[in-house]
């Protein structure tokens, strides 16, 4: 049974609205004024309010703000009981929150249609708001499925951590890290277009794919092969149009030398020296399409020796598009620099970049999904 709470100071409405409200069966409880019908409302979360929009203390406009600011009456339906007819009036009423109106004198039909269809209105918001829930719980729960299937920080032979912050609860970018064998360590990090589930799809598909080695054909310790083998499984055309772009390298740690390929992903920034005042800076990046946009794409191997003292970043285009509290765009250059300064043997440089770009961002969330990856080969 629908409750329907009554805000009037003239007992007579009062008594009128409960006989007719009851009459068609709801359960109607009254407030005499603004101050006591608020806590009424909160209290017992009617499904709807029926308000006089003139009262001493408390008039209807401030109720119904009160009201509608209230999370847990979100879905409340408010009508506000008045003789003023003026479309002046009315905008204010609308502009307060209010869902309806009823005119003085009260006629009973058009009372009994109004209430019915608030009603109506009232159970839509509830079950949305309930499907939403519904969705945002499954959404959480895939998200913790996602981040489950993140490596975790590797310690020896070499240090490897990471960072994940996805737009939404769910994001495009992925990557993983994993011995081949003893001696040849992969290592990736892709980007999917968009944001979301259907961008978020596409990257667990490349993951478990690329984890469980399932093209058994392809030689894995070749990037280029690796790239292209991806470019022909995941065109856009099978894949909801839907590409991405990745940076893939595998590191043999007996003659420190990475071999690398990349496909329309921002450079892997490798870092070497003791500190930021002699540190040598290289960008590793080859040329390719993003996979998944042209099957005739090509893609080409490079190869970097890395001396001692390096650390490797890779990281997605979300970890420098970063728009600042002045409306300017943050640029590569000045993320490379922030990751140049930070090159000393400590162990908490993701967490002091992470702070860094949260300040940064000019907005709650940021616009685009965050990865970064550190590799510290010493």
């Amino acid at each position: 049974m629908f409750q329907i709470l009554v805000i009037d100071d003239d007992l007579s409405i009062q008594i009128l609205l409960k006989r007719m409200l009851e009459k068609q069966g709801y359960d109607v409880v009254a407030a005499s004024n603004g101050e006591e019908g608020i806590v009424k409302a909160s209290l017992s979360h009617p499904a709807l309010i029926i308000c006089d929009w003139i009262m001493p203390g408390l008039n209807g406009l401030e109720v119904c703000h009160r009201i509608k600011r209230d999370p847990s009456l979100s879905t409340t339906f408010f009508i506000l009981l008045t003789s003023l007819v003026s479309v002046a009036d009315r905008v204010k009423g609308l502009d307060a929150g209010a869902d309806d109106f009823i005119s003085k004198p009260i006629e009973q039909n058009e009372l009994q249609a109004r209430v019915r269809a608030g009603l109506r209105l009232h159970q839509l918001s509830r079950d949305l708001q309930t499907q939403k829930l519904l969705l945002e719980t499954e959404l959480a729960e895939a998200a913790e499925y996602v981040r489950s299937l993140l490596p975790l920080p590797v310690t020896a032979p070499l240090s490897i951590d990471s960072r994940f912050i996805p737009s939404r609860q769910l994001g495009g970018d992925c990557f993983d890290y994993y011995w081949l064998d003893s001696d040849y360590l992969a290592i990736y990090l892709l980007d999917t277009a968009g944001h979301g589930l259907r961008a978020t799809l596409p990257s667990i598909s490349v993951l478990n794919l690329l984890r469980s080695r399932a093209l058994k054909s392809l030689n894995y310790y070749q990037p280029s092969n690796v790239l292209a083998a991806l470019n022909e499984t995941f065109q856009m055309s099978y894949q909801n149009d839907k590409y991405f772009t990745i940076w893939y390298g595998v590191y043999n740690r007996v003659n420190r030398q990475l071999i690398y390929a990349s496909a329309g992903h921002p450079p892997a920034v490798l870092v070497s020296g003791k500190s930021s005042n002699s540190a040598e800076v290289k960008l590793l990046k080859t040329p390719g399409m993003p996979v998944g946009m042209f099957p005739e794409a090509k893609y080409v191997d490079g190869f970097c020796h890395i001396e001692k003292c390096s650390t490797l970043y890779i990281f997605s285009d979300g970890a420098y598009e970063i728009t600042k509290s002045n409306g300017t765009l943050w640029s590569l250059d000045a993320f490379i620099q922030l990751l140049v300064s930070l090159q000393h043997p400590t162990d908490y440089q993701l967490n002091h970049i992470l702070n860094y770009l949260i300040n940064l961002n000019s907005k709650e969330a940021f616009d685009d999904d965050l990865s970064i990856l550190q590799i510290k080969f010493d």
